[in-house]
């Protein structure tokens, strides 16, 4: 399911951002944000189906899909983005948003939730609630990989070059376990043309590990400061970084929150679109 949608570019200091909009600009906003190493493409089957509710705003962030890249020495760290979801926001002139995140962007809008809860109506979040979380002892040695990462990327490999769109599109349904439709709607919003053929057009710094995580103890005690009405969706059966008694755990620590299971898989918002639609048509009339 395809319906037009509004092609947006979001000048903020020191970036440019891309989006997708669908729906009319007077309906209230919903901010969608995409996953890692996906786009607001990823949207293309859920936002149609709930854009007489709201205007959907899916953005690429920053190192994503159209929008630009982090400058030359710099790398994505995690909290940059939640500079961006307040940028875009202020951008708009919203005085507060409903948010919408799939896994990274699940992370991002269910933690921006917490650090600005008078900015944020409802929260979905697909497949996460919070960041990733590791233990204390995990913590040196991640620092020190990333740090690694960073002072190699110069002499990393060359993008690979798929000599057709349609090898891109086969490698992102065999990477993530998708559809060729929901994998043709990321990819052909996330590479460009080269000589030779296609390249993805994604920030290849995203590969580089991230420096610091919190623990769990700390991304508990910071989901506790959402105070949105949250609905949390996820895949049945769980997925392996998402098993049910974390995300039980951590949906507890949400004042009001429903959690909805379905099956499917991670990017179960584009193969059980239509489900995911209704899960969330249901959360909006019950308010």
């Amino acid at each position: 399911m395809h319906s037009s949608a509004e092609e947006l570019s979001i000048r903020l200091a020191g970036t440019t951002l891309a989006a997708k909009r669908w729906g009319d600009a007077s309906l209230p906003p919903l901010l969608a944000l995409h996953g890692w190493l996906d786009n607001a493409g990823s949207f293309d089957f859920l936002a149609p189906r709930i854009a007489d509710l709201w205007q959907v705003i899916a953005l690429d962030l920053r190192g994503h899909g159209r929008s630009a890249h982090v400058p030359e020495g710099a790398w994505h760290y995690f909290v940059d983005a939640l500079d961006e979801i307040r940028d875009v926001i202020d951008h708009f002139g919203w005085t507060h948003v409903d948010l919408l995140g799939h896994s990274l962007g699940g992370m991002l809008a269910s933690l921006f939730a917490a650090v600005y809860p008078e900015r944020v109506g409802d929260l979905i979040a697909i497949e996460a609630l919070g960041p990733l979380a590791m233990t204390p002892e995990q913590s040196l040695p991640q620092l020190r990989l990333a740090l690694d990462q960073h002072a190699t990327f110069v002499t990393r490999r060359p993008l690979r070059i798929f000599p057709r769109l349609a090898d891109a599109v086969a490698a992102r349904v065999t990477a993530n376990d998708l559809s060729e439709p929901c994998a043709r709607a990321i990819v052909e919003r996330g590479v460009k043309a080269v000589e030779g053929g296609w390249v993805w057009s994604s920030d290849p710094r995203l590969l580089i590990a991230s420096p610091q995580r919190y623990t769990e103890e700390q991304v508990q005690a910071m989901l506790s400061g959402i105070r949105a009405r949250s609905l949390l969706v996820l895949a049945d059966p769980a997925s392996s970084h998402l098993p049910v008694a974390l995300m039980d755990a951590r949906a507890a620590r949400v004042a009001d929150i429903r959690v909805v299971r379905l099956p499917g898989h991670h990017h179960l918002h584009m193969e059980q679109a239509p489900a995911v639609a209704a899960a969330i048509r249901a959360f909006h009339q019950a308010a």
